[in-house]
């Protein structure tokens, strides 16, 4: 769930499978080599991966969270965030430890010390750390800035393009019963929150989208590269689930496509990407990869089953 290019870079490429570590190539993925197989496995396991960046102004810089961050009934949980401030040769444990599950991190594009993480938290049981997290030290020390209870976690991270202090995060209370393999089931508390402040205070986002009394669960948000105005976002609900347009930066949003086909699957997938030209054009994966030339209204699958 995790990978990552490098600007400027087009032949080095960072991906992290479940359960599998870090993966780095130099030659346009023609080859893999593993870079993350020697930091500890204990009761937790390292490399579990849930979430890789790389420093937009420091490609040196990266960033890696442990713990898939999928309420998947065969996951494994993590062990906190690590860092390398050389391409990926060495690392460092920055801690949040008991956070487990690293679902996103998001780095100011300016300056890699500043960053945000969305930790899941314990999949099994309630714990306080989850949420959203910002280190403005390079993840020597971390606030938590986004904090619902013991029992809602953060998932997905987008910062605007434009402005590094206007950052979207979406907050998910999920949990799995351990004994068995499916049924993982949702709480209150999840939404889609803004800050306008660099994440110091947030607003959640309702207008348009699915509420509490409608089952929401987990929300996957994407902002235009080429228009931060118009944004997207997979909604998982029991009423009204679907792909969800905003033309006004988040303030509004209105549901453009609900078909099962689509939508299915939500807890797995919910990622929406957009292509960086053209703010029409989006992407969504699920059984299939389908693409919408039309701002979500209809879509054509391009790769994968049937």
């Amino acid at each position: 769930v995790a990978i990552s290019g490098v600007p400027g870079q087009p032949n080095v490429f960072y991906m992290a499978p479940n359960n599998g570590g870090v993966w780095k190539t130099t030659d346009f993925g023609h080859t893999w080599n593993p870079i993350f197989d020697d930091q500890p496995n204990d009761d937790r396991h390292s490399g579990s991966i849930g979430a890789l960046a790389v420093g937009p102004s420091n490609p040196n810089t990266i960033y890696v969270g442990s713990g898939e961050g999928l309420r998947r009934p065969d996951l494994s949980v993590g062990d906190g965030i690590y860092k390398s401030t050389d391409a990926g040769r060495t690392w460092q444990h920055l801690g949040l430890r008991e956070a487990q599950q690293i679902a996103s991190i998001v780095i100011d594009p300016k300056d890699p010390n500043r960053l945000f993480v969305a930790a899941q938290g314990h999949p099994y049981g309630p714990n306080p750390e989850r949420g959203v997290f910002r280190s403005l030290d390079g993840g020597q020390t971390w606030q938590k800035v986004l904090y619902k209870d013991e029992n809602v976690g953060a998932m997905d991270l987008v910062l605007d393009p434009r402005n590094s202090q206007v950052i979207f995060a979406s907050m998910w209370a999920s949990r799995r019963p351990p004994w068995t393999t499916g049924g993982g089931y949702d709480g209150p508390g999840s939404g889609l929150y803004k800050s306008t402040d660099g994440g110091s205070t947030w607003r959640q986002l309702t207008k348009g989208l699915p509420g509490e009394a409608e089952g929401i669960g987990r929300i996957g948000p994407a902002v235009s590269p080429s228009d931060p105005n118009r944004m997207y976002a997979w909604v998982n609900a029991r009423k009204g689930r679907g792909i969800y347009r905003s033309d006004d930066a988040g303030e509004s949003w209105q549901q453009v496509n609900d078909e099962e086909r689509v939508w299915g699957r939500g807890d797995d997938f919910g990622c929406v990407r957009v292509d960086p030209k053209n703010e029409d054009v989006i992407y969504v994966a699920n059984t299939s990869t389908y693409r919408s030339t039309d701002a979500g209204k209809n879509f054509t699958a391009i790769k994968g089953a049937p």
